[in-house]
């Protein structure tokens, strides 16, 4: 009976001993269990704070490329600045050749008069480009020029500056009035032949009264303009 007694505390000892061993495994088996979901929470929150590092370096990237663009469209707006300005220029281009057109049609509503001494002559001026240049160089003053007596049939004196000419060999007579050298202008009270371009002639004085103007010493000629009649 004894033995029956010790044979059950014996028996319950193990099972005790069993049992304990059995609940470690499930309490060891749940710690191992919370690790493996802490371990697991950890790697989530980094991937979640790696994502959004990945965000905010794409958001970066957005703000950069967005900067670039802005930078981009820059020397655009720039150019378009540029373009706006342009007609404003444009404008005033216009403005400046509309004020000189009218002064070029008040020059060419103009004659030119010549004085000779105190004396007023009356001129047949060419239609050709070295009379409107004349015209254009007294646009501003009359122009004074000192004549010079020379081979006892002309008189010449230097205008300070180039016209346009066209040369030709011609034979003149008193009263004509030509360009020489594209720069000084020879009034005729005689004859000559020589490469000349053709300015115009003295109608009012024949070859006696152009002798009295300009064969008794040298003179001063004054060519203006005026309003033609």
């Amino acid at each position: 009976m004894k033995k029956q007694i010790i044979n059950v505390f014996i028996a319950a000892a193990v099972l005790s001993a069993l049992i304990g061993c059995g609940g470690g495994q499930v309490q060891n088996t749940s710690a191992d269990h919370s690790a493996v979901t802490s371990t697991a929470a950890g790697a989530a929150e980094k991937e979640k704070e790696g994502s959004s590092v990945q965000a905010g370096g794409t958001q970066t990237s957005k703000e950069t490329a967005s900067t670039k663009s802005n930078a981009a469209q820059d020397p655009k707006q720039s150019a378009e600045s540029v373009t706006s300005a342009q007609p404003g220029t444009e404008q005033q281009g216009a403005e400046q050749q509309g004020a000189e057109e009218p002064v070029e049609e008040e020059i060419k509503d103009k004659m030119l008069k010549m004085i000779i001494g105190d004396t007023e002559v009356s001129v047949d001026w060419e239609n050709n480009e070295s009379a409107e240049a004349l015209k254009d160089l007294c646009a501003e003053e009359p122009l004074v020029i000192q004549m010079s007596m020379y081979g006892g049939f002309e008189q010449v004196g230097s205008i300070g500056t180039r016209l346009p000419s066209d040369d030709e060999q011609t034979s003149t007579s008193a009263g004509d009035i030509v360009l020489y050298s594209s720069n000084q202008i020879v009034v005729f009270y005689g004859s000559n032949s020589w490469a000349y371009t053709r300015l115009g002639h003295i109608t009012d004085q024949d070859a006696a009264g152009m002798t009295d103007l300009l064969g008794n010493g040298d003179v001063t000629i004054t060519i203006s303009l005026e309003d033609a009649e």
